[in-house]
């Protein structure tokens, strides 16, 4: 993923009002930028006509704990990004710290890949981008040897976007509450090799 600006532009477009847009564009320049120099890192664009991207989609091999070795990685330039969000609001800090060991839950090991984030700018959405984002991110986990695939989303007033991970094949593996309040689904796909066999 070469275009880290225009994927924070995208993400902001999408995710107006969630946390990782209020900790604003440096962090998630830097979030972003940190998962697709790791290894275990995967990332895809989806461009325009004109080359511009209008839809990502991010995650790794190996989740458990993906954060926190980025964090371990980049904490100093993470902890300068995030400064004027804990300003603003103090409780932010402990909602990084607490987001960032969030992957603690999946299984270790490189047979998982996470699906951490897919967003498409609104004015492209309903054009089959996302489907085709996900299904090239299940794909890649493949290829790297992932049995599965995991991820998280809210449960409540989000009831498209929870059909549009069950019409991909994803089943919810287990529900949870955050510390925030917010309730979620976790879901789980079994590779397509991995499903056919007896």
């Amino acid at each position: 993923m070469q275009d880290i600006d225009n994927v924070v532009s995208v993400h902001l477009a999408s995710f107006s009002g969630y946390f990782l847009s209020f900790l604003g564009p440096r962090f998630l320049s830097l979030y972003y930028s940190g998962i697709c120099s790791s290894p275990e890192g995967i990332a895809f664009i989806y461009t325009s006509d004109d080359l511009i991207p209008v839809g990502f989609v991010v995650g790794a091999s190996n989740p458990r704990g993906f954060y926190s070795r980025l964090l371990k990685r980049d904490w100093l330039r993470f902890s300068f990004a995030s400064v004027r969000a804990v300003i603003r609001k103090p409780t932010a800090f402990a909602r990084i710290v607490r987001a960032f060991s969030h992957p603690s839950q999946y299984p270790v090991g490189e047979s998982t890949a996470g699906l951490f984030s897919v967003a498409v700018t609104p004015s492209f959405q309903k054009k089959g981008i996302g489907e085709k984002l996900v299904l090239r991110f299940l794909e890649d986990a493949e290829q790297r040897g992932c049995k599965q695939s995991l991820l998280t989303t809210d449960r409540d007033n989000n009831n498209e976007v929870n059909l549009f991970y069950v019409k991909l094949g994803f089943k919810i593996e287990r529900q949870y509450v955050t510390d925030e309040g917010r309730r979620m689904n976790e879901y789980r796909k079994i590779n397509s090799s991995q499903s056919s066999e007896p």
